[in-house]
């Protein structure tokens, strides 16, 4: 587990102390889907990583809306929790695992003796620049792109049949349930899709791209 891990996070191999000199200390933990990891403003209880499995992260409306943010897979960091242990500030988001998941969460104080070394220093703050870039696509698609054409990209590159409901969309998009449910009526009455329980069949990806790529006049 320790050289999985160390292959996966190359930079948490040069931290001190070292993987193989923590033992019981940072043990791992498999949760199954939908479990939630941490929460908006609870404490953070440490730095998460992920060895198997994917957690999502989102920011939710106190009218029960959420919007994503972002997916931390096995090999990347989580920037909520980072900013939360850096700030040490409550969390900003909520991580929910997607499917089997399974983490070694370091502890606070052991993510701070980290930040000494400087692979590892240098990786977070490689994950702020990255992340930001994310965040910033992020705000052009919420505030300058129809809801229309974020929908019509939420479609694509998942195949031709999606075990998606119209709620899971809303989730994703940071929209409510009934506009994606009229749109994607709309997409079926012009031949793009078929709408069938929790199931969504494509039928004209190029008439979906096409829409997702178009600009607004």
């Amino acid at each position: 587990m320790l050289t999985s891990l160390s292959t996966l996070y190359p930079s948490v191999a040069q931290a001190v102390p070292a993987l193989d000199q923590l033992g019981a200390t940072c043990p791992t933990t498999m949760v199954g889907a939908d479990t939630v990891l941490f929460d908006e403003n609870a404490e953070c209880q440490g730095f998460p990583l992920v060895l198997e499995g994917e957690i999502k992260v989102s920011r939710h409306s106190s009218d029960g809306r959420s919007l994503e943010l972002y997916r931390v897979v096995p090999g990347e960091l989580c920037l909520v929790s980072s900013a939360s242990l850096f700030r040490r500030t409550p969390l900003s988001a909520q991580g929910v695992s997607t499917r089997p998941t399974r983490i070694m969460l370091i502890s606070p104080a052991l993510f701070h003796h980290w930040l000494a070394t400087p692979e590892f220093r240098d990786a977070i703050l490689g994950l702020f620049a990255d992340r930001m870039a994310d965040m910033m696509s992020l705000v052009d698609a919420v505030a300058f792109q129809r809801l229309d054409q974020r929908l019509a990209a939420a479609l694509l590159g998942r195949g031709p049949s999606l075990a998606l409901t119209h709620q899971q969309l809303a989730n994703e998009l940071g929209t409510v349930r009934e506009m994606v449910s009229r749109l994607l009526r709309r997409f079926e009455r012009d031949g793009w899709v078929e709408l069938a329980r929790e199931r969504i069949l494509i039928h004209d990806s190029k008439a979906l791209r096409a829409l997702a790529e178009s600009q607004i006049s």
